[in-house]
């Protein structure tokens, strides 16, 4: 009878002290943002930075908030014994009402389903005492609540939530639970007060870290609850709980991992480990994905690549097996995923020459249904992937042509850049194109900036067009002042270092001469560094020619480098003028992937080469590193001298005529 007495007194006070202060809700929304805010331990400050007026909070609170911080809790976490003698009711009176509530069990969450915001089962849980579980199921249900809610009203709720006198109790009873709750809903616990916006550092929230941390506890947790703990893990920020619980992770995840059998739950261990993890373990990772790869779906691979380039896991078998899931899908995968793969493969530096072509060919294909906006990010992704979708550039210069008015100056800013870069062959509609895009762009002129003016005229000298209204513009004296007083960068001056020797070299048809003034050129003088390998074999190409000379890292107009030059006479013309050969050594990077066509700056240091006289050879990074120095010796005397070379050597790189 005492028991059941006491109860009921203890009922009735709490009711009586919470007629005495009344909880409102205001009708004031919070704009600011709760999770950069905290809370004061002296006075109720609030999460949203104490700008609101905490009028509506009258009498002081008995106690420290479990959800806030300050300089006295930072001093050190009270452990859990400490905890619970804060609280109105102790653990065993709490196990005690443990098989009274269970017999509402099903009303309760009857009622806890209906509650539409963090404030409704606040207000649930005022009325009935939730269990253990109960009290996770309360929380998950705050948390689900605010998914759907527009970030304005979002921000109103929580502060709702704060506010209201309920929260702490129900914090104060979850702390005080947690050693009685599965492990599951420890996990989802934890993950709805990191979402609701609790502090990282607060009491609750450590407690259930440090819960988590202890080895039986962990070693307990099944396949499901690790992978919501590594979700809430991945939010959070570093701090001594927060490591040590990943470490603890990271140590049942290598002894679990055969064991894995969900492809989602690998990719959260991979998604919170991949980055820090060892390299034994990211070896693991890697054979455990492979291992369930024939388990893969379309949203699998999709996830994995995202996945793989947030953590910098780099493994080329595993974008293979993605790549081709991904491939026999493109017609099921929208434009925002199909983009985000590809900006995925970038941060990876990997291509798939299938992959790209394959969907260089779906967005041909299906070409109207694709916005102006979406054609002209698809384009920008190719050229961050140095790759040339001609199927897809074909159609779109066609629609340039057709109605150049259409582009943003944005996206027209985009598609110079990309055909700049690619050096898509325009055949006979290149000087429809440019002439079209040149109409565009002296629309837009009276808008741009300085900076916008000086990357158009870049683009468009790359490609050999000289608009007269750009340049003109780009050059007057007020440009050329705004421009230095804002400082020139290395890149501005590169930029103007371009339009200066594509003027002098090209000489474009202007009304008037025009010229870059040496103050915005800064120092071009370039710092060239000699290619041993390159240069060992052409010494030895040269050793057994007596009519022909050898230069090596000349430099000319004071702007290109040139490993090489070999001048050497005409065959059976000696008396003729020499043929100078330029032996130029060129990364992969120099050529769109996986053909041979130079692309960006080599494009346009051939075209000048030419005009100055000079025959280019290209060398490619890549023969020259699979080749031995024999081999390549053998190959470029081909190269150089081909009235030497057998009739069968095969050609290293190539000549551009």
């Amino acid at each position: 009878m005492n028991i059941w007495v006491t109860n009921d007194i203890i009922k009735w006070s709490l009711r009586l002290c919470c007629r005495r202060f009344p909880w409102k809700r205001t009708s004031i929304p919070v704009l600011a943002s709760i999770k950069d805010s905290s809370l004061s331990r002296n006075g109720f400050t609030g999460f949203w930075g104490g700008r609101l007026n905490q009028s509506c909070l009258s009498g002081t609170l008995s106690t420290t908030r479990f959800y806030s911080y300050g300089e006295k809790h930072n001093e050190g976490l009270k452990d859990g014994n400490s905890l619970a003698t804060e609280n109105s009711l102790s653990t065993d009176e709490l196990n005690k009402t443990t098989s009274e509530q269970s017999q509402r069990t099903s009303p309760f969450l009857e009622l806890l389903r209906r509650c539409s915001s963090p404030s409704d089962v606040l207000d649930l849980t005022s009325k009935y005492a939730p269990t253990n579980r109960q009290i996770s199921q309360c929380l998950s249900r705050m948390w689900f609540s605010t998914k759907k809610m527009s970030d304005e009203q979002r921000r109103y709720e929580l502060q709702l939530m704060f506010e209201h006198p309920e929260f702490e109790n129900l914090l104060q009873r979850a702390t005080r639970s947690i050693q009685y709750m599965g492990n599951e809903d420890v996990a989802y616990s934890l993950l709805s007060v990191v979402n609701l916006g609790v502090a990282q550092h607060s009491r609750v929230i450590q407690t259930f870290l440090r819960t988590c941390q202890k080895q039986e506890r962990l070693n307990d947790f099944d396949e499901k609850a690790l992978s919501m703990l590594a979700s809430v893990l991945e939010r959070m920020k570093a701090s001594q709980n927060v490591n040590a619980l990943k470490e603890g992770m990271r140590l049942v995840v290598e002894v679990r991992l055969p064991e894995i059998q969900n492809v989602l739950t690998l990719q959260t261990m991979m998604r919170l480990l991949g980055r820090d993890a060892p390299r034994e373990l990211r070896q693991k990772l890697e054979r455990k994905a492979l291992s369930m790869s024939d388990q893969f779906s379309l949203p699998n691979a999709q996830h994995m690549t995202f996945i793989m380039a947030a953590v910098g896991f780099h493994s080329k078998p595993l974008l293979k097996v993605c790549s081709d899931k991904i491939k026999e899908n493109l017609h099921h995968i929208p434009f925002n995923i199909l983009y985000n793969i590809m900006q995925s493969y970038k941060e990876l530096l990997y291509r798939d020459t299938d992959l790209l072509t394959s969907i260089s060919d779906h967005v041909a294909s299906t070409f109207d249904i694709w916005t102006d906006k979406q054609l002209v990010f698809f384009l920008s992704a190719f050229k961050d992937l140095l790759f040339c979708p001609t199927s897809l550039m074909e159609p779109y210069t066609e629609k340039v042509i057709a109605n150049p008015d259409a582009l943003t100056l944005k996206h027209l800013m985009s598609v110079l850049a990309t055909y700049s870069s690619l050096n898509y062959d325009l055949r006979h509609q290149r000087q429809a194109f440019l002439d079209s895009l040149s109409h565009a762009l002296i629309s837009y002129l009276p808008k741009m900036s300085e900076l916008e003016l000086l990357k158009a005229a870049y683009y468009l000298c790359g490609m050999n067009h000289f608009p007269s209204a750009l340049l003109e513009q780009l050059l007057s004296s007020s440009t050329l002042e705004q421009l230095a007083s804002t400082s020139l960068t290395k890149s501005k001056e590169r930029m103007f270092q371009r339009v200066d020797i594509c003027l002098r070299l090209d000489r474009p048809p202007l009304p008037q001469p025009l010229i870059v003034p040496p103050s915005v050129l800064g120092s071009p003088t370039p710092n060239p560094s000699v290619n041993p390998r390159l240069s060992n074999s052409l010494q030895r190409v040269l050793a057994d020619q007596a009519n022909a000379t050898l230069q090596e890292m000349l430099v000319v107009e004071n702007f290109y480098v040139i490993d090489a030059v070999v001048t050497k006479p005409l065959p059976n013309q000696p008396y003729l003028q020499s043929v100078v050969i330029a032996v130029i050594y060129t990364p992969n990077s120099s050529y769109c992937f996986g053909t041979s066509q130079p692309r960006g700056a080599l494009t346009l240091q051939i075209r000048h080469l030419k005009i100055l006289g000079y025959t280019p050879v290209l060398v490619t990074e890549e023969l020259l590193q699979s080749l031995s120095e024999e081999e390549m010796t053998e190959k470029l005397r081909g190269l150089i001298f081909p009235e030497d070379a057998s009739e069968t050597q095969p050609q290293v790189g190539h000549v551009e005529s």
